[in-house]
């Protein structure tokens, strides 16, 4: 009784992550600019990734595959909001991002205090 019930349960999960992880690629294809696109790429893609790894443990029931898939998700939490704000950065620094869409610029504001007569100060990066 417990076996079919984790076994359910787990192919719920799975179900539901591939639709995140689907949902997630439709948006990255659909949305136009940059901050939508990697919004949709982080966000319900983990989120799928997690109850797919989840699901997947659940119905094989082994534990090494079980430390595998935690390993994965636990390198996938530490990668996707690093990867997220380099992507976001680079493509602000690159014009992909319009300035005058955002409620908050603070990367603008930060690039702006370092530039000094046109140039940039000592010790500053763009």
């Amino acid at each position: 009784m417990l076996d079919n019930a984790l076994t359910l349960l787990g192919g719920t999960l799975l179900i539901g992550g591939s639709a995140l992880t689907l949902v997630a690629a439709i948006a990255v294809l659909r949305f136009r600019d940059l901050l939508s696109r990697q919004h949709a790429a982080t966000k319900p893609q983990v989120l799928g990734l997690i109850l797919s790894m989840i699901g997947m443990a659940l119905i094989v029931r082994d534990v090494p595959l079980a430390w595998t898939a935690g390993l994965v998700v636990a390198f996938q939490l530490i990668t996707s909001p690093i990867s997220a704000h380099m992507i976001g950065r680079a493509g602000y620094r690159t014009g992909g991002i319009v300035s005058s869409d955002l409620i908050v610029d603070e990367l603008g504001e930060d690039i702006d205090s370092t530039r000094v007569g046109g140039r940039l100060g000592p010790g500053a990066t763009q």
